[in-house]
């Protein structure tokens, strides 16, 4: 039945291949290139995006794209992202999968280097701190990197919570006043 769509078990096989590869390839770069290459899009990143997803389907599909290849394609990359859900339970496995969260400011300091290893301009620093209504960096107790890529900003005024940090890379860095 699958051959009269254009598919047959060789093809099948090989949609399953290419999108499991896909997948871990697509982990992989955002973990070397920082949870903020999809946090948030602009609109040249969304372009970006689309044109990448629009290759890597290609890729995955084939030479000449089938109702069955697509179907297989997408129901694989589903599973994956469910399967994915799943490990990130555990916490060895959430370590491969998950970016850490990364102080970019402790106090009234940026901290440059976190700021270059998670792709981040003090510009963007400042920026969220306007938007939290920061009027002063004397404000500040931290800004922290989420996993998601989202910026937070914890204000001064109350003792922080260590279990708010923990895993957070820099946060001994973290002012306790």
């Amino acid at each position: 039945m699958w051959t009269e769509y254009g598919l047959d078990w060789v093809d099948a096989i090989r949609v399953v291949v290419s999108c499991i590869v896909f997948y871990g390839g697509v982990l992989l770069l955002v973990r070397v290139l920082g949870q903020r290459t999809l946090a948030s899009l602009s609109s040249f990143d969304l372009a970006a995006i689309i044109a990448l997803g629009a290759v890597i389907g290609r890729a995955i599909l084939g030479d000449t794209p089938t109702l069955f290849a697509g179907l297989l394609g997408l129901a694989t990359l589903l599973t994956l992202q469910a399967v994915t859900g799943q490990v990130r339970r555990f916490r060895r496995a959430a370590r491969v999968v998950n970016s850490p969260a990364v102080v970019l400011m402790a106090g009234d300091e940026l901290q440059l280097d976190n700021m270059a290893r998670s792709h981040v301009v003090a510009d963007e620093v400042y920026s969220k701190l306007r938007l939290a209504g920061v009027r002063n960096r004397s404000e500040v107790a931290c800004v922290i990197m989420e996993p998601t890529g989202q910026i937070s900003v914890l204000r001064r005024g109350a003792p922080l919570d260590d279990d708010l940090l923990r895993g957070v890379i820099g946060a001994e860095r973290i002012p306790r006043d």
